[in-house]
């Protein structure tokens, strides 16, 4: 199997940045080429590997869509729907079905489908861009810099504490951990460690008077306000979200998150919830904090 996972890994390092949606790409590349010539012995493989190689592919498929931009949403249909592509791939090649050419063309086909599909804004953009993508920015803070930014003092956080957008690290949540404090966190490609989960924000069940602290360092409050900017964004789902978050604090517990979200926090009711801004960090994004009351 680690052969196979490597030819993977190496087919999806030969399409590393290309832009799907490039009049060129498809005469540029051929998608699928190392794949096919590497898994010529996939037969050999049983059901239950042949499953677990589907899923390994679509979710390092997934992990490069998202490393070239951060803005792509992919929910659990979503998904479902890209391991299926990978298992009509998979069973081609199995099968022997198509040409090269044909396999190739037709992958490539689905995959421009699948983004138009799952974020239409993609089709917008990217057709104007080169053949190869630059990554929209997305990094991983240090703990003290994120806690700076969102006016939290460590010795007085409310536990438990839940990190939205954790990040793939969670350095957040390990320092926090480190310090004594019950802390955890979600970020939909995190690494193994126990107190991670994968998870989208969207889909996450945030419970009712579970949380002390929550935060979210330009995770959850950054893409709520990419979509409130987008004529074909989320907002409504990401505004029901936003409530749901903060009714999952406990008495006292506060919600703090970078960037402010000026054009919704002028809802929460005012004899539950203390909203204020944190104090200016120089270079920093204004970040948000609402405090529920009761």
């Amino acid at each position: 199997m680690d052969n196979f996972k490597k030819s993977i890994d190496e087919q999806i390092a030969s399409n590393r940045g290309k832009n799907l949606f490039h009049v060129e790409v498809p005469a540029s590349i051929e998608f699928i080429g190392l794949l096919v010539d590497n898994l010529k012995e996939i037969s050999s493989l049983s059901v239950e590997q042949e499953e677990e190689l589907i899923d390994y592919t679509a979710e390092k498929v997934l992990q490069e869509f998202c490393r070239i931009n951060q803005y792509y949403s992919f929910g659990q249909p979503e998904r479902q729907e890209l391991r299926n592509i990978y298992a009509e791939l998979f069973s081609n090649i199995r099968n022997n079905n198509l040409s090269f050419t044909a396999l190739s063309e037709t992958h490539f086909k689905n995959l421009r489908i699948f983004l138009y599909k799952t974020n239409p804004f993609a089709g917008k953009i990217y057709p104007q861009l080169d053949e190869d993508l630059q990554p929209v920015a997305c990094s991983e803070y240090t703990p003290e810099l994120q806690l700076e930014i969102m006016s939290l003092n460590i010795k007085e956080i409310m536990e438990p504490v839940l990190d939205i957008g954790c990040g793939r690290q969670g350095n957040l949540v390990k320092y926090l951990r480190g310090e004594g404090i019950e802390a955890h966190g979600f970020d939909r490609l995190p690494g193994n460690l126990p107190y991670l989960t994968s998870a989208d924000w969207l889909e996450y069940s945030y419970g009712a008077s579970k949380w002390g602290t929550i935060i979210s360092h330009l995770g959850f409050s950054n893409h709520f306000h990419h979509h409130h900017l987008r004529t074909d964004g989320d907002f409504i789902n990401y505004a029901i979200k936003y409530m749901e978050i903060l009714h999952a604090l406990i008495p006292g517990g506060s919600f703090h998150y970078a960037p402010g979200l000026p054009f919704i926090e002028q809802y929460p009711d005012r004899n539950r919830f203390f909203v204020s801004k944190a104090e200016h960090v120089s270079n920093s994004p204004s970040a948000g904090i609402v405090k529920r009351l009761i």
